[in-house]
C-alpha cells in the first residue's frame, strides 16, 4: 500500500449575488506539496445556479471557473498568476474573496492518490445527492 501523503483541499463556490451569501458547490482544488500535485475539478451545474440566480450570466461563471484549471495547470491562459509556484497558486485561489467565484476555507487531509480524493470531493461536495 502506498505512502499517505498529507493534502490541503478548498470546495469552489459559484455565489451569483455576494449581499445574499447564497452558493453552490461548483468544484474541488486539491493541493499535495510532497507528490507535486495542484488539480481543480469543476462541475457546474447550470440548472442548479439557475434556480438559485435566474439572470447569472452562466458563460462568464464557466469562464471564471476554467481559469482555475488553468491556474492549476500552470497554464500561460490562466494568466501572471499560472507562472507562480503550485503552492502559491494554491494560497492564491484558496485566499478568501468577495466575488462571484469563491472558496471554502482550506481543510487538510492525508491519501495516497491526489486524484482519487479530487474525485471523491466532488462526488460528495458537489453534486447534487440522487
Amino acid at each position: 500500500m502506498p505512502a499517505a501523503n498529507s493534502f490541503d483541499y478548498a470546495i469552489v463556490r459559484v455565489v451569483p449575488r455576494v449581499e445574499r451569501g447564497e452558493f453552490i458547490n461548483a468544484g474541488a482544488i486539491l493541493f499535495c506539496r510532497t507528490l507535486r500535485y495542484l488539480g481543480a475539478a469543476i462541475e457546474l451545474d447550470r440548472a442548479r445556479l439557475l434556480a438559485l440566480a435566474p439572470t447569472v450570466d452562466i458563460d462568464e461563471v464557466e469562464r471564471h471557473l476554467a481559469t482555475i484549471q488553468l491556474i492549476c495547470a500552470g497554464d500561460a491562459g490562466g494568466g501572471p498568476i499560472a507562472k507562480l509556484s503550485m503552492a502559491e497558486r494554491f494560497h492564491w485561489l484558496v485566499a478568501p474573496r468577495s466575488t462571484l467565484i469563491q472558496t471554502s476555507p482550506a481543510h487538510s487531509g492525508l491519501d495516497s492518490d491526489p486524484e482519487t480524493v479530487l474525485r471523491h470531493l466532488v462526488d460528495t461536495m458537489v453534486r447534487a445527492p440522487h
